[in-house]
């Protein structure tokens, strides 16, 4: 009797383990601050800022998202600080199990071209099999695919865009990979083929995680990988730290706390070891960030 397969990831989530590990957690960008607010009629709020600390520019966002549980629907609005309109309409398992109908739709009243776009998505996930058809209207307009099929851990993928006006293929993708309970590895030819990046995520017990990137641009005239290690280590239930460090020397330091159910503190600093008694005056050689969580 064959064991029953699980849904496998979507295409963009092929190797997200490992993208977090070394992606998430480093506000090292500025100070960013994120508010969350459900009602009991299951809408939520969501308030988001980020201070850059290089330009000092404020951006931010507010969100509102109604989930209607009985029928499957999900409704999102967002408002930006940038004036754009962003809405998305998102119909589950309605029409047949495992379907989602997915609309995405943007506005930015004051601009007179390229002011507007849209795209129908349609994603369908069943045992051993996640695929996803996206149509952009406005751009192309141009019809992109992707699947992932799984089996036993073993994971294959593949990405492909054709616009529809040029009557080709702009671009395609490849993955292979194998995900287990305690690591994971991915393999990915991304940019027609063009690009190789190559992941793994392990976690080497209860409270440490460690993981690995490695990306090769066949088209690059330097010819080299670009190489980053990063890890986590769980100090108790309510805090831990990262740190990571890439082939050009620079590294970085994260630490999470959650104060109390609801609100998480990250701090995050970037050291340049290259450049640690850089006094030029240029471009800082390090940089600092905070960010701030409340969810209620």
């Amino acid at each position: 009797m064959s064991v029953p397969q699980p849904v496998p990831p979507s295409w963009k989530d092929l190797g997200k383990s490992g993208n977090d590990l070394l992606g998430k957690d480093f506000p090292i960008y500025g100070t960013s601050l994120e508010v969350k607010t459900k009602t009991p009629s299951n809408v939520t709020f969501k308030v988001s800022g980020l201070r850059d600390t290089k330009s000092t520019i404020i951006n931010g966002d507010i969100e509102g998202k109604f989930v209607d549980v009985k029928n499957g629907i999900t409704f999102t609005q967002a408002w930006t600080t940038a004036n754009v309109l962003k809405s998305q309409v998102e119909l589950e398992n309605q029409i047949a199990k495992g379907l989602k109908i997915d609309l995405n739709a943007s506005l930015l009243p004051d601009k007179a071209e390229n002011n507007k776009s849209a795209q129908i998505g349609v994603i369908y996930k069943q045992p051993a099999l996640h695929t996803r058809a996206v149509l952009d209207l406005f751009k192309g307009p141009t019809f992109t695919a992707d699947t992932v099929v799984g089996r036993d851990g073993f994971l294959v993928g593949a990405e492909a865009s054709y616009d529809v006006t040029q009557g080709k293929v702009t671009r395609y993708a490849a993955a292979v990979g194998y995900s287990a309970p305690e690591y994971a590895v991915t393999l990915h030819g991304l940019g027609n083929l063009s690009t190789f990046a190559a992941s793994y995520y392990h976690r080497v017990n209860r409270d440490v995680e460690a993981g690995a990137k490695a990306i090769y641009d066949t088209k690059s005239t330097h010819g080299n990988v670009n190489l980053e290690v990063g890890a986590k280590a769980y100090l108790d239930a309510s805090a831990f730290v990262k740190a990571k460090i890439n082939n050009a020397g620079v590294l970085c330091l994260g630490y999470t706390q959650a104060l109390r159910p609801g609100v998480r503190t990250s701090f995050g600093l970037a050291l340049d070891t290259q450049r640690l008694n850089d006094t030029t005056g240029g471009q800082p050689a390090h940089k600092v960030g905070a960010s701030f969580t409340f969810e209620s």
